[in-house]
């Protein structure tokens, strides 16, 4: 199968869970914004306009919500690849761009988070 150029974007995803290690942020969950990249073959689905024939983002992103509202972690970056598993060897994604952030983590900014990617190759 070649690879697609198709992606599915899923931007802002407003979630609370535990994250963070110093003392304070494991007290309450947090809010957390999840945006994911997903890329998935299309053509089939452009073609039959068949439901069965495209990518179900309302189960990957279910599955995320799940996880995530039920998480607890130290690090973004252990979450992001923990997003990134469900979306590629839970849901078959081809490959997959997640960005988290934590609004308000930093003083002077808006947020801060981080952004990584994942194909199949990298959960062999």
């Amino acid at each position: 199968m070649a690879t697609s150029s198709d992606v599915i974007e899923i931007d802002n995803l407003r979630l609370r869970c535990i994250i963070g290690f110093s003392p304070h942020e494991r007290k309450d969950k947090q809010d957390v914004v999840v945006s994911l990249r997903i890329r998935t073959d299309m053509h089939l689905a452009g073609e039959t306009d068949n439901p069965d024939d495209t990518f179900n983002y309302r189960t990957v992103t279910k599955a995320i919500i799940s996880h995530v509202e039920a998480s607890t972690y130290n690090l973004v970056e252990k979450l992001a690849a923990e997003i990134a598993r469900i979306a590629v060897v839970v849901h078959n994604a081809e490959w997959v761009q997640v960005r988290v952030h934590k609004p308000g983590a930093l003083r002077f900014a808006d947020s801060v988070g981080v952004v990584i990617e994942r194909t199949r190759d990298d959960f062999q």
